[in-house]
């Protein structure tokens, strides 16, 4: 049974997206790739904070660059759709961020191998959330009671959020990590930043690799909570997909930023909870209460700079503190 109601919001004609725009972007994002990973190689030390920076406002300003292509090809109101999708995706990996400080602690990766595992990651994310945007929008348009429940899932989480922390426990003691355990050879020790090495004749992993393991398992667990949001903004596949992939492929030096920041996001996850429950609850009135494009983006965008700006003020007593000692 097929159930579709067109909401008000989405009486705009559709834009094909060509083909060639979508080689080109896959392209674009190879070409990044590459390029952020020669120049760290050169680099050959972990990132500073100031040089993180950098880097996340050159990945910021490529994704901006990137939405004026998408306002020039596909319009106006589909370039918000990017910017909003973007600023949520970007938002909540900030959440992932805190969570991979937290493994790597508990595993003791050393910096440079964090980088390794951060690379990896990243293709990973890449590759999984590829599928689950495809098979989202599969769904979402064969049933368009999907979205209900999509929404219903995000209020879930987002009352998750506000009464529960993440601690290392929970990721580094799951069941994957045990089953690894268990079937797996696995050292001991590191060995450098490789995966696995040759121990008395026999292949063993190495704990990197037992961290990438974690590290994909959470992304994954990150990417079941954070797509469905998307939806509440867009069911243009194009406009999905992009928006994931660039707020993803900044994060490796926005994780370099932020490990050391912990303590000053102290609201973050409060703040990540109001939009997620914003959206959900957007996502369920759609058909019947419509929000204008740019008042969600404001929303969104307001709650995350209240919350930034309360985490600042309530922690800058302990940074001049932690200053003085």
């Amino acid at each position: 049974m097929r159930l579709r109601r067109a909401s008000r919001h989405e009486n705009l004609p559709a834009v094909k997206t060509s083909i060639w725009f979508w080689i080109a972007f896959h392209l674009g994002v190879f070409l990044a790739i590459g390029i952020d990973l020669f120049t760290f190689k050169r680099r050959g030390r972990e990132l500073s904070m100031r040089a993180a920076l950098r880097r996340s406002a050159v990945w910021v300003l490529v994704s901006l660059a990137f939405n004026t292509v998408v306002w020039r090809l596909k319009g106006p109101h589909h370039a918000l759709d990017f910017l909003t999708g973007y600023l949520i995706e970007y938002s909540l990996s900030m959440d992932n961020i805190f969570v991979f400080v937290l493994i790597f602690a508990h595993f003791r990766v050393p910096p440079l191998a964090q980088h390794r595992v951060l690379v990896w990651g990243i293709i990973g994310a890449l590759v999984m959330r590829g599928a689950m945007i495809l098979c989202g929008i599969a769904l979402v348009q064969r049933f368009h009671f999907v979205l209900y429940l999509f929404g219903l899932f995000l209020l879930v989480t987002a009352a998750r959020m506000f009464s529960r922390k993440y601690p290392a426990g929970d990721f580094t003691g799951g069941w994957a990590l045990r089953t690894c355990r268990r079937v797996l050879p696995i050292t001991r020790e590191f060995h450098e930043e490789q995966f696995r090495v040759r121990v008395n004749g026999r292949w063993m992993l190495t704990p990197l690799a037992l961290t990438m393991i974690v590290i994909e398992v959470t992304d994954l667990i990150f990417a079941v909570d954070s797509i469905p949001a998307i939806f509440a903004i867009t069911r243009d596949p194009f406009i999905v997909y992009t928006s994931n992939i660039c707020a993803i492929l900044g994060l490796r030096s926005l994780y370099f930023l932020l490990a050391g920041l912990m303590g000053r996001f102290v609201y973050l996850r409060t703040g990540l909870a109001f939009v997620l429950a914003f959206v959900g609850i957007k996502m369920i009135i759609a058909d019947y209460l419509p929000l204008p494009r740019v008042l969600s983006l404001a929303i969104i965008a307001l709650i995350l700079g209240i919350t930034i700006a309360l985490s600042m003020f309530k922690t800058k007593n302990s940074v001049g503190t932690e200053g003085q000692k």
